[in-house]
């Protein structure tokens, strides 16, 4: 008989999940509050402009395993485009190409490197001597300290850090170095810009990120489960789950892929008392993204995507053929939550124009500024011994999926497929040992 599993959330992480068990043949029940799929990683229909809009962009790395895998099950890899190159633009418009060379890791950036036109040779020097020391370091023994004290023992000066560092770990952990956990930021180093040139690869999907989702639905359906889009979850426990509306569903497993403060907000009071795993979620915190659609009456972008150096824009993607459409990103935009709509595209725009000054003969014709206010997890220190196991100690449910949990990832979209992928596995393994028990008896 088929297993029946619930999954509240569709997110990525609830994604994976039931992906993982349709394919194992369970019949999946998934609860998604809003009316499509991806969580915090999809598209709105933005009626100004008649667009399907991402919430922000979002990039993978050839690093992240677990994503690809998704992608496959999901059979959109064919819409992820790849860059090997990294664009990184000065003010005045002098640009930096860091292009991997076909030497084994770490020396596959080291030619590129040592001609960066944005760096001097004194900067390039503390810069190498600093990455040859992270590659052997143990990160969780610096779990409890910020970056920004790790590269003070590293020797790093102010200049290297807002040039070099800071769009790198902001970019990646959505946080400055001032306020993330070391342990994230230097695993950012060594499993991508250290690990070798196919593991720094950057990939963009070609499509709004929405359109890649609709796989899920029809495994759903075709595995005998049901996809339930716009409903609310008020309750859950180890096995059922209660809607807003009142109704109650009921499985042989329940996965709680729902964001921390929902997940710990909505489990069973009885169940927190008795489940450790849901203390830690009180105390975390979130860190903002701000992404910004900007619509030119011109091209104004030729290069695929501009790392930004010196700027509080990190990032531009080039979001169409002929370089009219861009998207902006703002990491760690706590700053920017307050802005109006106006403050927010003339800020950007300085740092565009700046960057690339003919782009001031383009006219604006739109913008669309996202505040993702929930964007991430902050990693800060002490996060990794509040981020909760997948399964509790007996075993029993509820299962837990959810970038936050023990994944060892930083808040990224590896991170909320791999706990997806656990937690599908932790479902199965539980339904077998539940087996054995019965033969046994």
């Amino acid at each position: 008989m088929k297993p029946r599993v619930l999954i509240l959330g569709g997110g990525i992480a609830g994604i994976a999940a039931a992906m993982k068990l349709c394919a194992a043949g369970a019949r999946v029940t998934l609860v998604e509050s809003r009316d499509r799929l991806g969580g915090r990683a999809s598209s709105f229909f933005d009626a100004k402009s008649g667009l399907w809009l991402d919430n922000c962009q979002h990039v993978t790395l050839g690093c992240c395993d677990s994503y690809l895998h998704l992608c496959d099950l999901l059979g959109v890899s064919h819409l992820i485009r790849w860059d090997d190159e990294q664009y990184w633009v000065e003010a005045g418009g002098r640009t930096t190409i860091l292009k991997p060379a076909h030497l084994p890791a770490p020396l596959h950036g080291f030619p590129a490197f040592l001609k960066a036109k944005f760096l001097n040779v004194g900067e390039k020097l503390r810069i190498a001597a600093a990455l040859a020391q992270l590659r052997f370091l143990n990160r969780f023994n610096h779990e409890a300290q910020t970056f920004a004290s790790l590269l003070d023992e590293l020797g790093q000066h102010e200049t290297e850090r807002t040039k070099f560092w800071d769009p790198i770990i902001i970019s990646a952990c959505n946080l400055t170095p001032k306020r993330v956990s070391a342990l994230a930021a230097i695993q950012v180093f060594q499993e991508a810009f250290l690990a070798g040139a196919p593991a720094s690869r950057i990939g963009i999907m070609t499509v709004p990120l929405g359109q890649i989702y609709e796989r899920a639905r029809s495994a759903i359906v075709e595995s005998g489960g049901e996809l339930l889009l716009g409903e609310s979850v008020s309750h859950f426990d180890q096995t059922t789950a209660t809607l807003s509306g009142g109704h109650m569903l009921a499985a042989d497993a329940v996965v709680c892929a729902l964001p921390f403060e929902k997940a710990s907000m909505f489990a069973d009071d009885g169940l927190k008392q008795l489940d450790p795993r849901f203390s830690g979620m009180a105390r975390m915190t979130h860190s903002p993204i701000l992404g910004v659609h900007l619509f030119f009456d011109r091209s104004v972008l030729t290069l695929p995507h501009a790392v930004l150096v010196g700027a509080e824009t990190q990032w531009l993607f080039r979001k169409d053929d002929s370089g009219r459409v861009l998207h902006a990103v703002i990491s760690a935009a706590d700053e920017w939550m307050a802005l109006d709509h106006d403050a927010i595209v003339q800020r950007v725009l300085r740092d565009l124009l700046a960057r690339f000054p003919a782009a001031a003969n383009a006219r604006l014709e739109m913008a669309r500024p996202v505040k993702e206010r929930r964007a991430t997890f902050a990693f800060s220190p002490g996060f990794e011994s509040l981020r909760p196991a997948t399964a509790s100690e007996s075993g029993d449910g509820p299962f837990l999926a959810g970038d936050y949990t023990q994944t060892n990832w930083p808040a990224t979209m590896e991170g909320a497929s791999r706990s997806g992928l656990a937690a599908a596995l932790a479902v199965l393994q539980h339904r077998q040992k539940g087996r054995m028990r019965r033969t046994q008896d």
